[in-house]
């Protein structure tokens, strides 16, 4: 049976220090697997979506870590596995205001940044209803940027919808670089996901995000556009037609994640015939839902998604 949705890019281990603790004088990490595109595969599945994500990683304990734990999440996990070579870290230290939020990464040099389109299974790509990456991928390496483009085109060429998620990261590469990248590869996508900060950063868009919407789907000839707006909830383009969705009220445990178990929530009620509306909706409450949970992940139910959907009003406490 083939895919509904293929995913592409790099996980890796997540260590965190238990609740509000410092880096420098923990006593303990937590582990976790995790990474934009597998958050967003596992999301897709729990949403209805047949989904696989499709990496490469070293055939080490630390690649294996990161396979099982992706694969204890009940998706195909597709890897081209290396003789050696190393898995990419991040370390997440999380607090409240002032010190708020800081990532660490440790991942220069993760053998999928050296990674070659011929080496995986393309034809996956070609069979699937859907192929998903993000701007993390390509923002890894001149290798990673190639080989992003290749599986694109190859999935546009068989007919694969495209989805990618801008998914900007300051600490990968500059607003320049992502700039001249992403635009690029924007004539290889189809359903294309951003945050409004990253509108800013990226494309030094300054407007209203219907505004950018009817832009960049005027600009690049995408089918839908998707912009996230925080605590605002989000809006999508398609077909001429702009549709909003606020946010659900919720209390955050982790946001680390929300915006992957957005966009897989999306992904997959389209795939499965929901229409833009409806699947924003879908989306919006997984992303609440998500920020509950500790870890990467959107370990969540259809049905719980759909009890936030009916018990809410839609709009978040002000």
């Amino acid at each position: 049976m083939s895919d509904d949705l293929v995913t592409f890019g790099e996980t890796m281990l997540r260590l965190s220090p238990p609740g509000q603790e410092r880096i420098e004088t923990t006593d303990s990490l937590e582990v976790h697997a995790a990474g934009a595109e597998s958050n967003t595969a596992i999301a897709a599945e729990r949403l209805g979506a047949v989904a696989s994500w499709m990496s490469k990683l070293p055939d080490t304990p630390p690649g294996r870590r990161v396979a099982s734990g992706v694969r204890k999440h009940d998706i195909d996990v597709d890897v081209v596995w290396a003789d050696e070579g190393r898995v990419g870290t991040y370390y997440l230290e999380q607090a409240g205001k002032p010190r708020g939020t800081n990532v660490v990464y440790d991942r220069a040099d993760s053998v999928i940044s050296q990674a070659e389109a011929q080496e995986f299974n393309v034809d996956r790509i070609r069979d699937a209803s859907a192929f998903f990456t993000t701007g993390i991928t390509p923002a890894l390496s001149n290798t990673a940027r190639d080989t992003t483009a290749n599986l694109l085109q190859a999935a546009k060429q068989a007919g694969t919808m495209t989805a990618f998620d801008v998914n900007y990261r300051a600490k990968l590469w500059s607003p320049e670089e992502a700039r001249k990248t992403l635009t690029t590869l924007f004539q290889l996508i189809d359903v294309l996901i951003i945050g409004m900060k990253d509108a800013t950063t990226v494309l030094d868009y300054d407007g209203q995000p219907a505004q950018l919407a009817h832009h960049l789907a005027s600009e690049f000839d995408f089918k839908t556009v998707v912009v996230t707006r925080g605590a605002n909830g989000a809006l999508a383009w398609n077909d001429n037609v702009i549709h909003e969705q606020e946010a659900f009220e919720t209390e955050t445990h982790d946001p680390i994640g929300s915006g992957d178990s957005f966009t897989g929530a999306f992904l997959a009620r389209r795939l499965s015939g929901d229409d833009v509306p409806r699947a924003l909706e879908y989306a919006t409450a997984t992303a609440a839902l998500k920020r509950t949970i500790p870890g990467d992940v959107a370990t969540v139910t259809k049905r719980e998604v759909e009890a936030v959907i009916n018990e809410s009003s839609g709009a978040i406490s002000r």
